[in-house]
């Protein structure tokens, strides 16, 4: 989850709002390559979820990272939530997962030496309180209950309004994990086709990086329970957006699907307000119940951008956020994916043509089949293997033509950062068949072995 944004002054015109949005155009050789990443602590003796105090616990990790590793506290209501250290941060999901908001870097290179850095600091730490971390999508065994929540108020808010959006909010908000990447756009046109490209191709991700097959200790009928969570929760602000495909689409139109979306909070000198269910465009009006006489600002704005959750979000930059959280080699192929796609015109012009003829229903009925059944989904005539094959092929070819090199000139390219996708292409499985297959097989259906075998 985002950090309360700052600064902004009073939104005092309705074009500042698009305005915000196009204040994100760069130059191509700005373009920059932000990944982010969640992963699941446990205390390795009791196997459950770290708390947020105590010996063995969240409290202990982030303060281990300040005091070894530079990173700067971040405190909410005199309690470390989080840590800076230049343009990345490290902050908290609602049960504790451990999320890396990285740095935007030019590479795919300088990316995954910071998440190498970043799991190597974290161990760290980790191995003196005897902590462990697993990079899964789902909680496989520890139940709701067994979930902490961070001390941080705008999850105290978001929770019991969750129980009340959809079926399956509270699950999203303590027992997923996700990685994805945040990409750059020059225009608002290129802005518009990466959308477009971006929500299209979502499904292949989750497909590809579908790693939740368990719930409560046993088997959940998915390969990606946290896609599927996805779809069951709060469709005011979930989804895969119709209205971006429709001619005219654009900063505009963007701007109206956010004022459209209920609000959950304002903040304010270090505290959330309540303003479940109320309207942004009341709080432009100075006519918000929760804030009566005040105008909204333009950080305000920010942080209202950040309560929608469709599988592509548009900031000043555009998120995918439709993987799994996973396995250390797959947290550097998810940005090679997708930069592979959108940074090179030629690749980004082969994705669109892949895809321009589909209609809403082959694009929800991919994203509902990804989840429950990863590269053996079919929908309309369209077999996601095969899907999968040619998009990795689009994103191999935008990577040579972008041609990045990396380890001091010895390695060309970035293609390399694609070969855990390209296996699961080959082989037509992805990381829940590999789970699945352990849990039938060799583990004879104890799950507690994954602690062991799939802890970074």
């Amino acid at each position: 989850m985002s950090i309360p944004q700052q600064g902004g002054g009073p939104i005092e015109h309705r074009d500042q709002l698009a305005a915000y949005l196009a204040s994100g155009e760069k130059p191509r050789e700005d373009w920059r390559i932000g990944t982010e990443h969640e992963k699941f602590g446990y205390c390795k003796g009791a196997k459950l979820p770290l708390p947020y105090d105590g010996a063995c616990s969240i409290k202990a990790m982030l303060e281990g990272l300040a005091q070894r590793h530079g990173w700067t506290p971040v405190e909410e209501q005199g309690k470390i939530i989080g840590l800076v250290r230049g343009m990345a941060n490290i902050s908290l999901e609602p049960g504790g997962q451990l999320e890396l908001s990285g740095a935007p870097l030019e590479t795919i290179h300088q990316t995954c030496d910071e998440v190498n850095q970043h799991l190597a600091e974290v161990q760290s730490i980790a191995e003196g309180i005897d902590a462990g971390f697993m990079g899964l999508g789902a909680a496989p065994i520890w139940s709701e209950d067994q979930m902490p929540m961070m001390p941080k108020g705008r999850y105290a808010l978001m929770t019991p309004y969750m129980r009340t959006v959809g079926t399956l909010g509270t699950q999203m908000m303590y027992r997923t994990c996700t990685v994805q990447v945040n990409l750059d756009f020059g225009s608002e046109p290129d802005m518009v086709q990466k959308m477009r490209v971006a929500l299209a191709l979502q499904p292949v991700a989750t497909a590809l990086f579908a790693n939740s097959p368990f719930l409560d200790g046993k088997p959940n009928g998915f390969k990606s329970w946290r896609s599927h969570i996805w779809q069951n929760l709060d469709a005011a602000r979930t989804g895969m957006l119709p209205f971006v495909f429709e001619d005219g689409f654009g900063y505009e139109r963007w701007v109206d699907y956010v004022l459209d979306v209920p609000m959950y909070f304002v903040y304010r000198d270090g505290q959330y307000i309540d303003a479940l269910g109320q309207s942004f465009r009341d709080f432009m009006q100075g006519k918000l119940p929760a804030l009566p006489g005040e105008l909204a600002t333009l950080s305000d704005w920010a942080d209202h951008l950040t309560t929608v959750f469709p599988e592509a979000r548009l900031k000043k930059f555009i998120e995918m956020r439709g993987a799994d959280g996973g396995p250390w080699r797959r947290l550097c192929a998810l940005p090679a994916l997708w930069v592979g796609l959108t940074y090179d015109q030629g690749a980004l012009d082969a994705a669109w043509d892949l895809v321009k003829g589909w209609d809403d229903e082959t694009r929800e009925g991919l994203r509902v089949a990804a989840a429950r059944d990863a590269l053996q989904a079919e929908v309309n005539g369209i077999k996601m293997h095969d899907l999968a094959r040619e998009v990795v092929a689009i994103a191999e070819s935008g990577l040579k033509s972008r041609a990045m090199p990396g380890a001091g000139g010895l390695v060309p390219d970035e293609t390399h950062f694609l070969n855990a996708l390209k296996e699961s292409v080959d082989s037509g499985r992805v990381p829940a068949d590999e789970l699945l297959e352990k849990y039938h097989g060799e583990w004879q259906g104890d799950l507690s072995r994954i602690y062991d075998e799939y802890s970074y």
